[in-house]
């Protein structure tokens, strides 16, 4: 077995202690997002049923990655619950860092989450992270735009018509960019949206043998087209901006069209964050006619409960159980609205009446961008690795930032597309040999 550890060497300089919870209490570390908030907020009402107590560590997401990577490699077993995403929850649960989520109750039904978010959080059919919500790839649009320039979006559009659209809707005098998409570096931000443009456009990162393809010419095509609409009709300074900078640009009318994470809809739709709420529309992710069936990434928040919990792995399982239940996604809906439902995650929720009401306009679209993908196969060719958008492996973390950078600086315009793909073939082929994949 190759040595993933060592990938994570970097973060294991962190450190941070928490002290270890009483067999009535449970800790859990998790990310300062919405979703996790409110979960907090609701939390009492575990509390009340099982007489388990709660104490919540809550963090910025890249200290958490630190603080987690930190505790689950020397097995700390500082937290009881953790929240990891898709990419932490397969190379973990392979390293044996990960307990078992496979002995809930009948009531808990494992075949109500949407497929491809349950086989991102698993390994060999079993679920080691239990989503508190899952993501794919959409685009967003705006309506408004579309109708003014005598635009129509088709029901599956082509990576061809996005950029023909782009073009026609950038309206510099306006302020108005003709698409919004992630310029920021980084293995979290613009690589794995390049990692889905290029299987739309037929490729992989690697061959069977562990080849790097960088050079491919699905990556050529990938990345030319990337670079053509940032160049013809995205914003200026692309390369400070994430999804988050995005999202703003977008919610306050800076952009005509937006690739990026479906589980933005509600927020795009709710007037008191977005001032486009009345004009979004919402579209599938791009297709080619190398791939007419390419889906966007696999992604999710999810709980976990490490190997090292011993004394308290009954009350966090139980815990986790309870708050990714059918029961609680209904609580949210209730108690704090239905666009903020976990989305993504449970095919019941999408079902309900209240939330089809509020949701209308894009739930049944997110539905199909997240059962869509298969990250089982994230490419028309055949590939050694599963994971649509990341790869399921300790090394991912590195070549996704590195790759990044290269592709930003190309965005900046300090490296040509030909520059950026020969540099980056050279660093995964030295990377990749030095961690014994493959063989130059």
């Amino acid at each position: 077995m190759r040595k993933l550890i060592t990938a994570l060497g970097a973060a294991l300089a962190l450190g941070g202690a928490v002290a270890s919870a009483s067999a009535e209490e449970i800790v859990i570390a998790t990310v300062n997002n919405g979703d996790m908030i409110i979960m907090q907020k609701l939390s009492k009402e575990f509390e009340d049923k099982t007489g388990i107590k709660l104490r919540w560590v809550v963090l910025e997401e890249n200290t958490l990655r630190e603080r987690l990577a930190t505790d689950i490699a020397t097995k700390a077993g500082q937290y009881d619950v953790i929240s990891v995403n898709s990419y932490q929850t397969q190379l973990w649960a392979k390293m044996g860092w990960l307990t078992k989520l496979d002995d809930f109750s009948a009531d808990y039904d494992y075949d109500d989450f949407i497929t491809a978010t349950r086989e991102s959080l698993s390994v060999d059919g079993t679920m080691y992270g239990a989503p508190f919500y899952g993501e794919s790839l959409i685009t967003f649009y705006r309506k408004d735009l579309f109708e003014k320039a005598g635009l129509t979006m088709p029901e599956k559009p082509t990576f061809d018509d996005i950029a023909n659209f782009a073009e026609k809707l950038t309206d510099r005098d306006n302020g108005i960019n003709g698409i919004c998409l992630r310029g920021k570096p980084g293995w979290g931000e613009n690589s794995p949206l390049i990692s889905t443009f290029v299987a739309a456009f037929g490729g992989a990162w690697f061959d069977m043998e562990w080849k790097p393809l960088l050079t491919s010419e699905p990556w050529n095509q990938a990345l030319n087209w990337y670079l053509d609409v940032m160049k013809t009709a995205g914003p200026a300074g692309a390369t400070t901006n994430g999804y988050n900078e995005n999202r703003v640009l977008f919610s306050s009318g800076k952009c005509g069209m937006w690739i990026d994470a479906t589980v933005t809809a509600g927020y795009l739709l709710d007037p008191k964050e977005s001032q486009v709420s009345e004009t979004t529309g919402f579209a599938p992710f791009p297709v080619t006619d190398k791939n007419p069936e390419a889906a966007g990434w696999s992604g999710a928040w999810a709980l976990a409960v490490p190997v090292s919990v011993t004394d308290n792995a009954a009350a966090a399982k139980k815990f986790i159980e309870w708050a990714t239940s059918k029961e609680y996604a209904r609580l949210v809906g209730e108690r704090e609205g239905w666009l903020l439902a976990p989305s993504g995650t449970r095919k019941s929720t999408y079902a309900y009446p209240e939330y089809q009401d509020v949701a209308k306009p894009f739930a049944d679209k997110v539905l199909a961008a997240i059962s869509a993908v298969k990250p089982t196969k994230p490419s028309v060719m055949e590939t050694p690795y599963t994971g649509a958008g990341f790869i399921d492996i300790a090394e991912f973390q590195a070549l996704g930032t590195t790759i990044g950078q290269t592709i930003a600086a190309a965005v900046s315009g300090s490296k040509t597309a030909d520059q950026v793909l020969e540099e980056s073939q050279a660093y995964v082929e030295r990377t990749m040999e030095r961690a014994g994949y493959y063989k130059k």
